[in-house]
């Protein structure tokens, strides 16, 4: 079996989806999609992809397509991934889903009525130790779950910085560190300790303006700073607090308490986060085991890159997709899993605006 991919998006989808397709070997990516034809054509040229257009309504309905990756503007999406499940493609859609709910239920509706294979791409649940914890308490390590704790924190939006995309700081864009960097977290806790039933929020633009560089002010109005309170089904409290906008700040603190267990995370010599546990008959807390997860292709990517460790994560997401293709069960995160995700955090600007608890039922109705 080899399925054919179009790639729509050459930012993020020609450092992270081509590279990730290609190294899982029933994969073969045959073209690029892109707004502006200066661009895709650059990409084709860096990639060795001669077959490239910027007519992505066209591209989606090409018969010689099987899979469309889909890695442009939020904004796009919807009509992106309707338009190819109503030409029988396959839909690979990158985070965050949808601009809000309502949309992402929508596309949760045309992808399980479709009976194709689709997928969202939450793809720091395969990263090695966070793939290994989900193992880990799949398996019980964990014990009843009692609390969840996230703490990210990053200088991208601190006044001294250079300036960011501008759609980044609108929220009509999609733009936001919610959308963001706090999206993953949300997922990964939904997926090891079942779905928020609640929550309550505190939601922040915290540096308001940017000056551009031709002396016009950027008025941003997306998210830099929040704090979110989660109920969980598994019955237990969770928080989620981000914020972007600390001088040399760069945390991600992460810890888990249970029954059985204790889960903690901290930063190695690379900024990236290590799990230690420890249990009731233990002095302390030890390393988690992280069972090695090469690719199948035998492909590596230079190790301390940001762009390195999303590549080996998604790679493994698509080895994890392929039985999907068969009609097997698959840990690939749906699209019902990214709606969820957007569901949430439209509730948290709605509980940041006054709203209080929010109740967060199982249906987009």
């Amino acid at each position: 079996m080899v399925l054919r991919v179009g790639v729509i998006g050459v930012g993020w989808g020609q450092l992270v989806h081509v590279p990730a397709f290609r190294a899982v070997e029933e994969f073969e990516v045959v073209a690029l999609c892109g707004r502006r034809q200066s661009s895709v054509e650059k990409a084709g040229g860096r990639l060795g992809i001669e077959d490239f257009t910027t007519d992505w309504e066209a591209f989606v309905k090409r018969p010689d397509l099987d899979v469309i990756s889909i890695s442009a503007p939020v904004g796009m999406h919807r009509a992106m991934l309707l338009a190819a499940l109503a030409a029988g493609k396959h839909v690979l859609c990158e985070k965050p889903l949808s601009m809000d709910g309502k949309e992402g239920w929508e596309m949760v509706q045309a992808a399980e009525g479709s009976g194709l294979v689709t997928g969202v791409c939450f793809e720091n649940r395969f990263n090695p130790q966070r793939l290994a914890l989900w193992d880990f308490i799949a398996a019980g390590g964990l014990g009843t779950p009692y609390f969840a704790s996230v703490l990210r924190t990053a200088p991208y939006w601190h006044p001294s910085r250079p300036e960011q995309s501008e759609w980044m700081y609108l929220q009509e864009e999609g733009g936001g560190y919610l959308n963001g960097m706090a999206s993953h977290e949300l997922d990964y806790l939904q997926t090891i300790l079942g779905r928020a039933v609640a929550v309550a929020a505190d939601v922040r633009t915290v540096v308001k303006e940017r000056p551009r560089e031709d002396g016009s002010v950027l008025q941003v109005d997306a998210d830099d700073t929040s704090s979110l309170i989660l109920r969980l089904e598994s019955g237990a409290l969770a928080t989620v607090s981000t914020s972007v906008v600390g001088l040399h700040a760069n945390s991600a603190g992460f810890e888990l308490l249970g029954s059985d267990n204790t889960v903690r995370a901290e930063l190695d010599a690379n900024g990236e986060p290590v799990f230690f546990h420890g249990g009731a008959g233990d002095v302390g807390v030890v390393p988690l085991e992280i069972p090695a997860r090469p690719l199948r292709s035998g492909v590596e990517w230079p190790a301390g890159k940001v762009s390195s460790a999303s590549r080996h994560a998604m790679a493994v997401m698509l080895e994890e997709w392929l039985p999907a293709f068969e009609g097997k069960p698959s840990r690939v995160p749906t699209v019902r899993d990214g709606w969820r995700t957007q569901r949430l955090i439209d509730a948290a600007r709605e509980s940041s605006g006054g709203g209080g608890w929010i109740d967060l039922p199982e249906s987009g109705t």
